[in-house]
This record gives C-alpha cells, sequence and structure tokens, in this order.
C-alpha cells in the first residue's frame, strides 16, 4: 500500500471539501445585540427609558431628556461590550476547538503521516488503533481480531467482528485490533455526516461558576428593586405627586447603580481568557465547567507513562536463554510501524532495540506473515500473535511476568528464579515485560524466553510540579497497570509524599468503608484494572475529594468520565478518552495539570477581585443615598427647582457605575495571582461572596458611604451651594470607585504588574477631571468648577479613603495568611 499523493489528496481535498460536518450559519449581529437586553435588570432599565421618554413626550419635549438618554447609553454599550465578549469567547473556544481536533495516521507518498482528520479525502488509507475513532467511511484492507462498537448508529452496544473488505463507518470506535482502512466517504458524504450527528465539540453551555453568578445576581436585583420601590414610596411622601417622574428615575437609576450590570461581560471575558491562558500552557479545555472544578480539585490520580514520565521507551537490557528467540518476539508481537514512528511508545522503543541489532523488523514480518493476533487487554495482559513459519504457525507472547511465568512450562526453582529478576528490575524503576512463544494458538504450557527491562525516565519538571501542588494542599496519587515495584521506584524519584502502596487485587478485596480509609494515606496503585480504578474514584469522592483523574486509553474512559475533571493525553490519548475527558493536555505532561489547577484558581480569584471592587463603591453609593436624602428631608434642603437635595443625580449615579464598571473591572480579569498555590483548595460549594469578601465590601463600602455623607455635611457650612455639594461628591465617589480596585485585588499576595489596569484607572481619573474642566460636560452631567480648596479637600478625602481600604485589605490578608499560608511562606513574604 502506498496511499495517496500528496498533490492528488490536496486536489481531492479540493474536490470533495473538508471531512467535516457543516456547521450551522454564525447568529446574526442584529440578533445578538437584541439578546443582550434580557434579563431582569435590563427589563427594568428598559421600563424607566420609557417612563422617562413618555414623561417628556407628554410635558411639552422641553429641554433633553438627559436621564433617558444616559439609560439608553447604559444600555446600548453593555449591549455592545456583551456582544463583544461573545465574540471573543467563541473566537477563544473556536481557536480550542481546533486544537482538540481529532488526528489520524495517513498512507501519503507510501509513508504515514499524522494529520488533521479534517483533511482526509476519499482514496487515503488510515491507520486506526484501538480506542479510535473511524475518522470517515471507508472499508478494511488489512487488521485482524478487529471489532468496533458500532452502538452510536445502532445503539446495538456489544461490538461487532470486522473482516477484510468489511465496511467501516465514521463516528464508530475501533473497540479492539490494529488495522488499515480505505477512505470511501468523507464529512456531509459519510455515514455521519448525512446523520448531521457531531462528535467531540467543545461545549459552550453555562457553566456552574455563570449559573452561581446569574442566582446571584437575580437576588442582588429583588433587594434592589425592593430598595428602590422604598425610595419611590418615601420620595412621593416627601414630594408628592408633583416631582413623581423625577422621584421614579431616580429610584431606578439607584437600583442601577447597585447592581454590578458590567458582571457578566467580567466573567465570560475572565472564563475567555482563562482557557487561552491553559492553551498556552498546553492544557485545552473541552467543557468549560472544567474551569471552575480545578480550582477545587484536592486530589489529582494520575497515570505514570508518558504523564509522570517522558514516555520515551528504550530497552535497557533483554535477558533471555535464548536472544534470537526472544527478539523475535519484539518484532512480532508488536503493532507499531518504526519507519513512521505511529504506534505505543513501548512498542516502538522494542523495535528500535531490535533494529540496534540489526535485525530488519519488515522484512522479517513479511516473510513471515501474520495469522492471527490477540491484542492487549487490561483483562488478560498480555498480547499474542500467531505468524507463519516453515514448522506451521508460531505463537509469540509479551506481558506481564506474573500472567506469562503463570502459563509457562517451567520448574519451580526457574519460576522462581525469573519471577525474582523480574522484581529486581522494577525495583529498579523498569518497565519489565515478559516474553515466550508457544505452537500453535494455544495460550498456555508456553516456552518462557526472557525478561525486557524499558527505561521510561521521570520527566524533569514532574519533581517541582508535584511539590508545588503539594504545597497547594492537592495530593498526587498514582494509578499505573505496572508492576508495584516499578511504580514505587517511580514515585520516590518524582517526590511523591505516600508511597505507600495497594494493588488492583487489594482495592478488589477491600470493603468499602476500608478502602475509604486506604485511599486517604495510599499514595501509589499498581495493576490496576478499569474496575478498579473506578472504584478508587468513587472511594475518593464518597470520602468528600473533588478529584481529577488522568487517562489515555478506552478502558479509562469509565474513571475519566466518573471523575470531577477527566483529563485525556492528547499526544497518545485515545478518542474516546477525549471525548469524555474534560481538559487535553496536548504535552501529555502532568505539569500541564498543575498549569490547569492554578489557572483555575487565578479565575475563581478574579471573579472576587471584581466582586469586592464593585459591590463596595454600590453598598457605598446607596449608603450616601439612602442617607442623604433623609438628612435633606430632616433638614429641609432644597435644590434650585425647589425639589429635596439629592447627594447625586440619577445621570452622575450611571455615570459613576458605567465608568467604574467597564475597562477597571475588565483589567482586573488580566490579573495574574502568583499566590494561589500557596493555599490550600477552596470548597466547591463555597459562596462567590464568601466571609474576607463581604467584610472588605461592608467596610470599605461603609468607609466611602460615610466619608460621603461627611463631605455633604461639611461643603455646605463653607459656603458652597447645592450644585457645588453634588459636584464634590461626584468626583469623590468616582474618583474612589476607580482607585478601590487596587485594595480590592489585595487581600491576597499582591497581585503581578497589571499595566492594563493601571492605565484603565489612570484614564478613568481624567476623564472624571475633565467633567468639571469642560464646559460641555459640566452642562450634561449638571456640574460645576470646583476652586482650589474644594479640589483639596477632595484630595485629602480620597487619599485617606485609600490609605483606609488599604490597611483594611492588609489586615484580612494578614489573617487569611495567618489560616492557609504555610509558616515559610509567610515569612519568606
Amino acid at each position: 500500500m502506498t496511499g495517496l499523493t500528496q498533490v492528488e489528496a490536496a486536489r481531492r481535498l479540493e474536490e470533495f471539501g473538508p471531512n467535516a460536518i457543516p456547521e450551522s450559519a454564525p447568529l446574526p449581529l442584529w440578533r445578538r445585540f437584541v439578546r443582550q437586553f434580557r434579563g431582569p435588570l435590563n427589563f427594568i432599565l428598559l421600563f424607566a427609558l420609557v417612563f422617562d421618554l413618555g414623561a417628556w413626550l407628554y410635558g411639552g419635549r422641553r429641554g433633553w431628556p438627559v436621564e433617558a438618554l444616559a439609560i439608553a447609553a447604559v444600555l446600548v454599550l453593555n449591549a455592545v461590550l456583551g456582544v463583544l465578549q461573545e465574540y471573543r469567547s467563541e473566537h477563544a473556544l473556536a481557536r480550542l476547538k481546533i486544537l482538540a481536533a481529532p488526528v489520524a495516521w495517513t498512507l501519503r507518498d507510501g509513508r504515514l503521516v499524522h494529520i488533521p482528520s479534517r483533511q482526509l479525502v476519499p482514496g487515503d488509507v488510515v491507520r486506526v488503533e484501538a480506542g479510535e475513532r473511524i475518522p470517515a467511511d471507508g472499508t478494511l484492507l488489512e487488521g485482524l481480531g478487529v471489532m468496533i462498537d458500532e452502538s452510536v448508529l445502532t445503539g446495538e452496544s456489544i461490538p461487532v467482528d470486522k473482516s477484510l473488505g468489511a465496511e467501516v463507518y465514521s463516528g464508530t470506535l475501533l473497540a479492539r485490533g490494529t488495522g488499515f482502512l480505505r477512505v470511501t466517504g468523507t464529512g456531509a458524504r459519510s455515514t455521519m455526516g448525512r446523520l448531521a450527528a457531531v462528535l467531540g465539540q467543545i461545549q459552550a453551555d453555562k457553566t456552574p461558576l455563570e449559573r452561581r453568578l446569574d442566582v446571584l445576581g437575580d437576588r442582588i436585583t429583588r433587594w434592589v428593586g425592593t430598595l428602590a420601590a422604598l425610595l419611590l414610596a418615601l420620595g412621593l411622601i416627601a414630594e408628592g405627586l408633583a416631582h413623581f417622574v423625577e422621584v421614579m428615575i431616580f429610584a431606578v437609576a439607584l437600583g442601577v447603580a447597585a447592581v454590578p450590570e458590567g458582571m457578566p461581560a467580567v466573567v465570560t471575558a475572565t472564563l475567555a481568557l482563562g482557557v487561552q491562558h491553559m492553551a498556552r500552557r498546553h492544557a485545552v479545555v473541552r467543557r468549560l465547567s472544567a474551569v471552575e472544578a480545578l480550582g477545587s480539585v484536592t486530589v489529582i490520580a494520575t497515570d505514570k507513562t508518558g504523564t509522570l514520565t517522558d514516555n520515551r521507551m528504550s530497552v535497557a537490557a533483554l535477558e533471555s536463554d535464548d536472544p534470537e528467540a526472544a527478539l523475535a518476539v519484539l518484532v512480532f508481537a508488536n503493532d507499531a510501524d518504526a519507519q513512521a514512528g505511529a504506534g505505543d511508545p513501548l512498542e516502538l522503543g522494542l523495535l528500535e532495540y531490535a533494529r540496534s541489532r540489526r535485525i530488519d523488523a519488515l522484512a522479517v514480518r513479511q516473510a513471515h506473515p501474520r495469522l492471527a493476533s490477540r491484542p492487549f487487554d487490561s483483562a488478560w495482559k498480555f498480547m499474542r500473535v500467531t505468524v507463519a513459519s516453515p514448522t506451521g504457525p508460531v505463537s509469540y507472547f509479551k506481558g506481564a511476568p506474573e500472567v506469562l511465568l503463570a502459563r509457562a512450562e517451567l520448574s519451580p526453582e526457574g519460576r522462581a528464579r525469573w519471577a525474582q529478576r523480574a522484581e529486581e528490575g522494577a525495583a529498579r524503576g523498569y518497565r519489565v515485560l515478559a516474553l515466550a512463544r508457544a505452537p500453535g494458538e494455544r495460550e498456555d504450557a508456553l516456552e518462557f524466553l526472557g525478561l525486557v527491562m524499558l527505561w521510561d525516565p521521570p520527566r524533569r519538571e514532574v519533581p517541582e510540579a508535584i511539590r508545588k501542588v503539594q504545597e497547594a494542599g492537592v495530593r498526587v496519587l498514582m494509578i499505573t497497570g505496572d508492576h508495584p515495584a516499578t511504580a514505587r521506584a517511580v514515585a520516590e524519584a518524582v517526590g511523591m509524599a505516600s508511597t505507600e502502596m495497594l494493588t488492583g487485587a487489594d482495592i478488589e478485596r477491600l470493603p468499602v468503608e476500608d478502602l475509604r480509609r486506604a485511599v486517604r494515606r495510599v499514595g501509589v496503585f499498581a495493576r490496576m484494572s478499569p474496575e478498579d480504578k473506578l472504584r478508587l474514584v468513587e472511594a475518593l469522592k464518597a470520602d468528600g475529594n473533588i478529584v481529577a483523574v488522568t487517562g489515555d486509553g478506552v478502558n479509562d474512559a469509565p474513571a475519566l468520565k466518573r471523575a470531577d475533571v477527566g483529563i485525556a493525553m492528547g499526544q497518545r490519548g485515545s478518542d474516546v478518552a477525549r471525548e469524555v475527558a474534560d481538559l487535553v493536555l496536548l504535552d501529555d505532561n502532568f505539569a500541564s495539570i498543575v498549569g490547569a489547577i492554578e489557572e483555575g484558581r487565578g479565575i475563581h480569584e478574579n471573579i472576587q477581585k471584581f466582586i469586592r471592587y464593585t459591590f463596595s463603591t454600590n453598598v457605598a453609593l446607596v449608603l450616601l443615598v439612602v442617607t442623604g436624602v433623609i438628612g435633606s428631608y430632616v433638614l429641609g434642603l432644597r435644590d434650585e427647582s425647589g425639589m429635596l437635595l439629592l447627594p447625586l443625580t440619577a445621570f452622575q449615579i450611571l455615570w459613576i457605575n458605567f465608568v467604574g464598571d467597564g475597562p477597571p473591572a475588565l483589567a482586573l480579569a488580566l490579573d495574574r495571582n502568583p499566590d494561589v498555590m500557596s493555599r490550600p483548595p477552596r470548597p466547591p460549594k463555597s459562596p462567590l461572596l464568601d466571609g474576607p469578601s463581604a467584610a472588605f465590601i461592608l467596610a470599605t463600602g461603609g468607609l466611602k458611604g460615610s466619608i460621603g455623607i461627611l463631605l455633604m455635611t461639611l461643603v455646605p457650612r463653607w459656603g458652597y451651594g447645592p450644585v457645588a455639594i453634588q459636584s464634590v461628591l461626584f468626583l469623590y465617589e468616582s474618583i474612589v470607585k476607580l482607585v478601590s480596585a487596587y485594595p480590592s485585588r489585595r487581600m491576597v499576595r499582591p497581585s503581578r504588574h497589571n499595566l492594563t489596569l493601571h492605565l484603565s484607572i489612570g484614564l478613568g481619573i481624567l476623564l472624571q477631571l475633565l467633567t468639571i474642566l469642560v464646559p460641555a460636560l459640566r452642562r450634561v452631567l449638571g456640574l460645576e468648577r470646583l476652586d482650589v480648596r474644594a479640589m483639596v479637600v477632595l484630595a485629602i478625602a480620597i487619599a485617606a479613603t485609600w490609605a483606609v481600604a488599604e490597611l483594611v485589605s492588609w489586615l484580612i490578608w494578614r489573617q487569611l495568611a495567618a489560616r492557609y499560608v504555610p509558616r515559610e511562606a509567610s515569612r519568606s513574604s
């Protein structure tokens, strides 16, 4: 088989199109824009807008409807921001979908190449292995013992045997064996294309975090609605129906000021940035719900080969009384293609060793064609291949030493001697395989041929990554099918905290309660079957853990699906493992898991920063306005129109809220948090508004509101009129809101330098100063220019508020540091 040439494949790709299901047309821009106006908060704003315009028209259209225009501007700008963030998130997910897209081994110009499955064309010859999805419709050209799970098409869960020439269908799963197929139908012309079934897409549904934020937003809206109704009632009592429109608009505007309408956009931006950062660290998010769960992970149950180790298997030693026969096993009991580099790294390592002994694997295989095979499975722990020879069929075996030794014809002394050698090799960290052969296709009374020792060194970065994640309060467990001694040696080499060990057989014997107690102390689990892994995950979850599990094969799928965060290997992982996983590691590296956990924690921390930042000022505004209205009523303070003097107008409140919740709030999503891995995982059901954040909001919000009230009391005594009073309060509350972004992000160890935040706050302060310096802005906002004394008083008030807020933030951080940060880290900081 030579397959297609690259030139012919390119021509057919142009003719038939990509091997992908046609995607639905994107939502039109106008529908996206209209969709942004849904939700109770926007309904309140729309009601206020219609009410104000109606009152303006009824009143003879005198002047400009400033409040209505302000509300309309807020609605439109929020909608535009929502659409932009929606596009940004979809673009990020589209890029991740490309990264997570399946690939296939394809014959081009006579050699196997790894290409994206969407580039397959009719006529291509494709190599498929157990655990992979059939990438396109085709016919089976080569393969023995091939079984395909067609349940996705037929609903029949039992895999179907396929003989040469049989039809195979896109989307079905190769459950056993290795084979070659010739592609006959791709994309919309394939079986799955005709059924319009899309497999393996990135899911962009709302995450649990976003749903919790929606619930929080609904609660806030109800409370604010109640507050607005109360203010409306008080205003009508104080002013009567003559000023109903003004009172109504102000009550609604105050409600808007108390609600963080920028929260959905900030959360969307934070999640989008987070998944992009994870992708840069080789972790592709397939389900956004995993982003939140990553921040709560308490246990990582990781595979050994390729995750903790380099996955570069090389033969360290071959111990055999018949080396020539042992080398034959390495070549025959092997599905890898050394020329293309396709196949399991272990089998590629065996072929490389045979080549180093001047054995031409391709020529040997051609001289002895394969007649039958039994692929390796964790249920029987060995592989058998039967080939033709001049003396008749011969079967070659490789597998777990204890399994093949039990099937071999050996004296008790010989069996004990080989078992001892296998134990010694495993204790040195080698992956030990036993080799055997037998005439015909029998699988007992084997001739034992020896042992092969394979070395897969631990990744250099893994010990540091394990130390870092353990300091973060996350346990690391090793789950492997390897020999117990090999597993323990690698665990010690990478610095795992506990190398106490159980095997799959131990787990099968342990009662449920005993297993729950055992998983609290045991760190290494060896000779694990898929059922053992699933039982272990269930025991960990029953003990209250949030569990992340890594896996790469078909047999890992149940444990990956049962885990809170399933992590599949991107390089050696099977398609079925990738499909059930929440996260795909592009480099199969444990350090990437640690990076993903760090990003997950950072995302949650940035969202909490925004909540602290915006809610603090919302509390201040509500306190200032409610107290100011009551004070004006008691003292009989009125403005020039005779209406009760208000600390801030409706338009001024809307301005403060929008400018403060715009660029500075979004810039908080760019914060990098160096200390999130120095604290234990947060409980998965912990409230978004936790105790320390609530304390910060009440303390700083009360401080800003109180100083605002103090200014409202003192400024009139210095001879300033109502407009000057409002100008002082407007500048104070708006600038204090902007600078409070700094203490809101320092409740943990200070974040890294965020130039975007500094620029957005600086530009925001400049814009606020321009509102009293530029005549046009002064007129629109109803302000007046302040003299030097008023500006000095403002500067002192702002500096004092900022300093006290920083002190509050530092005191809360000290309490958290004493509770969470290790003593060494606390002293070094």
